[in-house]
This record gives structure tokens, sequence and C-alpha cells, in this order.
């Protein structure tokens, strides 16, 4: 079942104001399915309204759709962060701290551009590397994504 766009479909404000018999009325215009079994009426109003405002603006960017459906078949593979030029990565290594700058042209390490962090990484070390990782991108980028919060 497809969720349905309807002239009577009420505001997020006055989702606040119906009970619980309301929202299960509402549930399958506004989702397009049956409720779930054991639901809340706390979060029957949250999905509900969430939904009516993903409506409101447009739906979901083909992006967005495209990471769920990732995240629904259990990949978890986390993306790398997108790092802007002018960061500069330290890690010490066997007591050498290294300094690499992204630049326009690439990845700046002892006066040489090189493609990719992994690159720097295997000859800092000689062993392959994930760059992102050995330089701490990838450690940070998953705790902000964890960090993230579904909205109330």
């Amino acid at each position: 079942m497809q969720p349905r766009e309807t002239q009577n479909t009420p505001s997020v404000e006055a989702l606040a104001q119906m009970g619980r018999e309301g929202l299960l009325d509402l549930w399958p215009t506004v989702m397009g399915t049956v409720v779930p079994r054991g639901m809340s009426q706390g979060l029957l109003r949250r999905f509900l309204a969430f939904e009516l405002q993903v409506n409101a603006g447009g739906g979901l960017s083909k992006a967005d759709l495209v990471e769920i459906a990732r995240l629904g078949a259990g990949s978890s593979r986390a993306k790398t962060a997108r790092m802007a030029q002018g960061s500069r990565f330290l890690r010490e290594w066997n007591g050498v701290t290294h300094v690499v700058e992204h630049t326009e042209a690439g990845y700046l390490w002892n006066g040489d551009v090189h493609a990719s962090l992994s690159a720097i990484a295997k000859a800092i070390t000689g062993a392959h590397w994930s760059g992102p990782r050995f330089f701490g991108v990838k450690a940070a980028a998953s705790a902000a994504t964890n960090k993230k919060r579904v909205p109330k």
C-alpha cells in the first residue's frame, strides 16, 4: 500500500491534540501501511509527524532513499568523511610525527603530493593501511554518525 496525500491530512501541530484512535485512523492514510502492533501513542505521533514533514517538503532525496535502503539491508559500512581542502592530518609513527595537508592537487606529505591517504600510510608503515583509518578519520566519522539522533 502506498502513502496517499489527501487534502484532509492534519498539520503536525494538530497531531499533538489527537487521541490514540485519531492517530490509528490517520496512520494508513499517511503511512500507507497497517499500524505496527504495540506502538505507543508517542511513537505513533512522532512517526506521523515525521512523514507529514517529509511529504510537505517534497519527500526524501534520492541519496537519502539509497542510504535508508543500504541501512535496511544490514550494510554497516560507514561512509568515509569528506576532507575539506586545507585539512591537516597528524600521526605519530615510530616516534616520528607525520603531517599531511589536503590540497587541491591531493595530499601533501614530505614535499610530495600523493593521490590518497592510503598511499601515504603505506609509505610510512611499509604495509597496506586504510589511509583514513591510519590517520583516524574513519573513527571520527563513525563517532559523529553514531552521535546523530532521530528528531523528536
